[in-house]
């Protein structure tokens, strides 16, 4: 949650150093010559590549850093055409300019801060390859052949047939194990870039993900951050969606952008093949096993996928009913009871609150500090300036926006962050004051850098208030702290003796590493080759070092062939499905995908 990169008035020099620079920097990399192009980088400078330049998703630090990448990439890619695709502004000694490039496979788009120095920061991501560009516009298809055709077939019926090959006659280039919000917006891009792809979701229903949790679950991100690709929300769009709403409009964006999917498809397991380079997945589509053999298989599980349980001394002998989170049914048969919640992040506020509206003795257990942020705070101050309708209304775009966050590399976005916190702690001052005296341990990230940066450096520790807080403020929802000891038959016992009486004991843990699925699916081996993934090294809390720059195994090249990530929320799904989609079809249609800087495994979970 950024805001937005700073307004001024745009002038001539600007556009003039900007073209300077560009026309310098286009004509040393068509010289290759690397050193003069790493010498137009400030000595503090930050090369963030999306797919365009190394085929991975890559940043860069420094002119030593800038010549290496180019020294190993620059003559694979060949770019040109650098130009500027609207006016530069510039504000405090920066100015800031988007671009429009080539490369020898693809186009892209980029964006460039410039100081006295040089670059401070560049952006490349392709958008699209060349001979393979999207249906889109003046290339979209008519959709039906015009005269008189003899056993002409309709579009259901070309549907239906199609449908009935996919994985038994024809098998998929790409499966992607899980039809969430993630594998659902790959499954579109796919479709889109005509990669024979499947997507498989063990539920029912597409959106069954959303419509089997817990009745109260709601987006606690606004509907400006939350569009998928291709078909934004409508502009009646409730901001902050419910959860069943969300399910409906997955499964309707399934049907309507024909994203090959199955339902009812658990994966047994899998296993790679290094003769035929292919993977085989095992499948019981319905009762009915089926062997897969696809050349790419991604992970589209989910962040909060595998959910982290607890082993507490005494669970076995507790007398009530106990579930982690994620499989809370709702608070409906709970009333009168008493209900213990383990945690104090997002489900086990939501959690909490449902149980106390609908009646029960609640009690939260917070077992370490907890970063919240008032939900109109991080509204106006986070993420108006990008996802609002006030942003809407200054021409602000879902994609500019999008690659606003992009262009600002993870060292130094911190450094964004913390005076929108700073502003948030001043505009709230009495509603923490009181969230302190009521004995609630709160932070505002190791470095004060608040929400946002927790989420991608870990995926955890914050709740985005819409109500809850004032329920443990007010002693409603009473607060207990510290760590579990163990549980008896009718009670959570804490370490320091304290017992709370339980009926319900709700486990909101968390959730751990995908490549925990890799390990229940594939094996421990392949998982902990490809290691943890999520977090970028920051060494802060539960981001252990070293740097790694970028979302650890995300989106990109992993060190186990053909394997793949894709998550995290919905503005990231939508996202960066784009560079995964990308990057499937380029090797789909046998380009040359040399990876620069694969990433090294530094943590197995």
């Amino acid at each position: 949650m950024s805001n937005a990169t700073p307004a001024a008035t745009a002038g001539i020099d600007a556009r003039t150093r900007v073209r300077s620079w560009l026309a310098d920097f286009e004509s040393a990399l068509a010289a290759r010559d690397v050193a003069r192009a790493a010498a137009m980088f400030a000595p503090d400078s930050y090369w963030r590549d999306l797919v365009a330049f190394t085929w991975n998703i890559k940043t860069v630090e420094g002119r030593d850093g800038v010549a290496g990448m180019l020294a190993a990439c620059l003559d694979g890619t060949d770019p040109s055409g650098f130009t500027i695709t609207e006016e530069p502004v510039e504000a405090d000694g920066v100015v800031e300019a988007w671009l429009a490039f080539e490369t020898a496979t693809g186009r892209g788009m980029g964006h460039l801060r410039l100081t006295d120095e040089g670059a401070w920061t560049l952006l490349t991501s392709l958008r699209e390859l060349k001979g393979h560009e999207e249906p889109m516009r003046e290339r979209r298809p008519k959709g039906v052949r015009h005269g008189v055709v003899r056993g002409r077939t309709s579009w259901g019926q070309e549907r239906a047939l199609e449908r009935a090959r996919l994985g038994v006659e024809e098998q998929p280039y790409v499966v992607v194990i899980g039809g969430g919000q993630g594998g659902i917006a790959l499954g579109a891009r796919l479709r889109q870039l005509g990669v024979p792809a499947l997507v498989l979701e063990r539920n029912d229903r597409p959106g069954d993900s959303w419509r089997k949790r817990y009745k109260s679950l709601c987006l606690h991100d606004p509907v400006w951050y939350d569009h998928l690709p291709y078909l934004p929300f409508p502009e009646n769009w409730p901001v902050f969606a419910p959860k069943d709403k969300i399910a409906d409009w997955l499964e309707m964006y399934v049907r309507v952008m024909e994203v090959p999917y199955w339902t009812r498809a658990n994966v047994t397991s899998a296993s790679w093949d290094d003769d035929t380079e292919q993977w085989r997945v095992h499948v019981d589509r319905n009762g009915e096993p089926i062997v897969l053999t696809p050349r790419h298989l991604v992970f589209a599980t989910g962040m909060s996928g595998k959910p982290n349980v607890p082993s507490f001394p005494g669970m076995d002998v507790f007398e009530g009913e106990q579930h982690h989170s994620s499989q809370h049914p709702g608070p409906d048969a709970y009333a009168g009871k008493r209900a213990v919640v383990i945690g104090s992040n997002n489900s086990a506020h939501d959690i909490c609150a449902a149980l106390w509206e609908h009646g029960a003795d609640v009690t939260m257990v917070q077992r370490s500090s907890t970063h919240i942020v008032r939900s109109d705070s991080l509204m106006e101050i986070g993420l108006g300036a990008l996802y609002s309708e006030e942003a809407v209304r200054n021409g602000m775009t879902t994609d500019k926006a999008d690659m606003v966050f992009a262009s600002q590399p993870y060292r130094i976005m911190h450094r964004f962050q913390i005076p929108l916190y700073e502003k948030i702690r001043e505009r709230d001052a009495d509603f923490y004051d009181r969230l302190e005296k009521a004995g609630f341990a709160h932070d505002w990230g190791d470095d004060g850098s608040g929400l946002f940066m927790k989420y991608l450096r870990r995926g955890s520790g914050y709740y985005i208030d819409v109500g809850a807080s004032d329920l443990v403020i007010n002693g409603d929802v009473k607060l207990a702290r510290g760590q579990v000891s163990h549980l008896t038959r009718d009670a959570v016992v804490l370490e320091d003796g304290t017992e709370l009486p339980a009926d319900l004991v709700v486990y909101a843990t968390g959730y751990g590493s995908m490549n925990g699925w890799v390990a229940d699916l594939v094996g421990q081996e392949t998982a902990d080759k490809v290691g943890k993934c999520w977090g970028l090294g920051s060494g802060t809390t539960k981001d252990p070092g070293p740097w790694e720059g970028e979302q650890r195994n995300m989106w990109k090249p992993t060190r186990q062939e053909g394997l793949w990530f894709h998550g995290g929320n919905l503005h990231q799904s939508r996202h960066y499905s784009l560079y995964l989609a990308l990057q499937l079809k380029a090797r789909y249609e046998g380009i040359p995908t040399p990876v620069y800087g694969l990433q090294e495994v530094h943590h197995l979970s």
